[in-house]
């Protein structure tokens, strides 16, 4: 199957992929079909608990689901666009197909603080303790991580608690990382670090259902409050690396991703 992908038409062009390098992420509309957002909304509704239909019941700023395997989040994260997508940035055979959506954090309307804005860089190695996802680490190659994913399964608009984006962040992050070697950070003492770091433009990540951005793994991110009207459903997975990077390949031989670090360090 991946064979005949990898020849196929690209999915971004050079620019995008030169954004992807400089920003730290790129969007892809329509990256899978508006019907698959709404069968998978369907099944997450109804694991709320909440009546889609009865905003009173609509108590929490935030819910947090996981790790659906449906037929509708797997199609969704693994249409032949996505994957391509995948072969461009990450290199072809280099990452592990999806069969799990991951975390859901679905935002509700609410006036209430949800306690979880603040920026940070989602870890993704175990560090000595697993259960405490507060000592997971990164590290400069980015062990196990290949790219943090943003999958729109609602319509999000700049009042629906769109995830925040701080332009440009990864190259910061990876010069903080590099001292540290295989070892890398945890996600607490990284996260402490990111008050320091240049200022930087924000986005946000809008769009329709079926939108998604990929997004480098060092790429600083935050959640906000909702103060729309309509819940947002997104899902937050990572492409998971089957093999290292290498930042230290021949130049001809980098990979998007392995070349975009490897910027950042120079």
């Amino acid at each position: 199957m991946f064979t005949d992908i990898r020849i196929m038409q690209s999915v971004f062009d050079k620019h995008q992929i030169e954004q992807f390098i400089e920003d730290g992420y790129v969007r892809i509309d329509d990256a899978f079909d508006r019907q698959l957002a709404e069968q998978a909304r369907a099944i997450l509704w109804k694991d709320t608990g909440c009546d889609p239909d009865d905003p009173a019941t609509w108590t929490e700023p935030v819910i947090r689901l996981g790790m659906y395997n449906q037929e509708p989040f797997i199609t969704a994260a693994n249409t032949p666009k996505l994957l391509r997508a995948f072969n461009e940035l990450v290199g072809p055979d280099r990452w592990i197909p999806c069969k799990s959506m991951g975390s859901f954090p679905i935002r509700f309307p609410s006036n209430t603080d949800p306690i979880d804005t603040g920026w940070h860089v989602d870890a993704s190695f175990p560090g000595t303790n697993p259960e405490n996802y507060f000592q997971w680490r990164v590290n400069i190659e980015s062990k196990g991580r290949a790219l943090l994913m943003l999958f729109l399964f609602s319509d999000v608009a700049d009042n629906d608690a769109p995830t925040r984006l701080k332009v440009g962040s990864h190259i910061d992050v990876a010069r903080i990382l590099a001292p540290f070697g295989n070892e890398g950070m945890s996600f607490s003492a990284l996260a402490e670090k990111l008050s320091d770091l240049p200022d930087r433009k924000e986005a946000i990540a809008t769009g329709p259902a079926g939108t998604v951005y990929l997004c480098h793994p060092f790429l600083a991110h935050a959640a906000q409050p909702h103060r729309g009207k309509t819940p947002k459903f997104m899902a937050q997975p990572p492409l998971i690396l089957k093999e290292p990077l290498n930042i230290n390949r021949d130049a001809g031989d980098l990979t998007v991703l392995e070349e975009s670090i490897r910027r950042a360090l120079r």
